[in-house]
């Protein structure tokens, strides 16, 4: 059986993580994707990286509408592995710790959140201020995973494209799939 991860980009900058995190999966045999892409996203997406949604989208297995509520990721019946936002606004990160379902985003976290699958969210914001801290409080509380992308320097990436799959490498591993985008500390010591 194919393992389902569900993958939404929200209008925060960094949409390269969400487009690489697709990509990758597409490479994964048994993997596939549920994708949702909001309206905010799609605007960020084409300034960010100058392609249009429908091209992101090609990268998922399935994609659906921001408010499709009749879409499969919508309803806890619908087993899925994880769910990633990739990267997650600030608004979206409300609405989850808030519990507000104002889109297919939000109900498919709850659902994560309700069905206690992982449910990583790559927030995107500097400086935080004090309600942005308690709504990841919350989420965390709730099950979820706060997870900013930071990612390692110290592998030295030599661009954004490099920089980003470093974080998808981390992102893939904590849901159990391996990809060849991780890269551990102190492996090339283990073989020296």
């Amino acid at each position: 059986m194919k393992r389902r991860i569900v993958v939404c980009i929200t209008g925060s900058t960094g949409a390269i993580y969400g487009t690489r995190l697709l990509q990758a999966c597409s490479k994964i045999e048994n993997l596939e994707t549920h994708a949702v892409i909001s309206s905010a996203a799609e605007a960020t997406i084409r300034l960010e990286l100058h392609k249009e949604r429908e091209e992101v989208e090609k990268m998922a297995t399935y994609a659906y509408s921001e408010y499709d509520f009749e879409a499969p990721i919508a309803s806890g019946s619908f087993i899925t592995d994880s769910m990633i936002v990739a990267p997650c606004s600030m608004k979206t990160l409300s609405s989850i710790a808030t519990g507000f379902e104002q889109n297919l985003v939000t109900r498919a976290a709850m659902v994560a959140l309700k069905e206690r699958r992982p449910l990583i969210l790559l927030t995107r914001e500097t400086p935080l201020n004090l309600i942005q801290l308690r709504n990841m409080v919350q989420v965390t509380e709730a099950g979820g995973i706060i997870m900013p992308p930071l990612p390692p320097l110290y592998f030295e990436p030599k661009n954004m494209v490099e920089l980003a799959d470093l974080t998808v490498g981390r992102v893939l591993n904590m849901v159990g799939v391996k990809t060849d985008l991780l890269r551990e500390w102190g492996k090339e010591k283990l073989t020296d």
